[in-house]
């Protein structure tokens, strides 16, 4: 199983930089991974937005990081309002950052700095709000 890919320890950093990140942001992180994605990354990681309901944020600002491991497939789909604010390059830039831990066998780095990067453009255009609610839960949700 693709929760078999990453230790609890490593699953635990991930999960902490997704609620350092969202600590200053009303926007959502979610962190999907698979061992194995069969079709065009980019249609399968909006299949998982769709499935993990994350176009349901109230200000349509959640953020998912997809990743196959096995196949070296990444992808990062911002929703609609968080699209509209972020620079045309910011997820590519992101994605760049990512793949270079990746290259490095930094998985656990790569995406808990992805993640990071994610929260400043989420703060910067979400800031946190006094009655914000954790839409999204901030576990990692796993695949085949």
């Amino acid at each position: 199983m693709a929760r078999d890919l990453f230790t609890d320890q490593q699953q635990q950093q991930i999960v902490a930089a997704i609620k350092e990140a969202e600590l200053n942001t009303s926007g959502e992180i979610k962190v999907h991974i698979e061992r194995k994605c069969k079709e065009d990354v980019l249609d399968h990681a909006a299949f998982m937005f769709d499935q993990l309901e994350m176009q349901k944020t109230e200000l349509r600002n959640g953020v998912l990081i997809y990743l196959a491991v096995e196949d070296k497939k990444l992808a990062i789909l911002g929703d609609a309002g968080i699209n509209l604010k972020v620079a045309k390059d910011f997820w590519n830039s992101t994605k760049d950052f990512m793949i270079t831990k990746f290259k490095d066998g930094k998985f656990t780095d790569g995406l808990a700095g992805g993640i990071k990067l994610a929260g400043e453009q989420l703060k910067a255009h979400f800031p946190y709000q006094s009655d914000d609610v954790n839409e999204l839960s901030d576990d990692i949700s796993f695949g085949e």
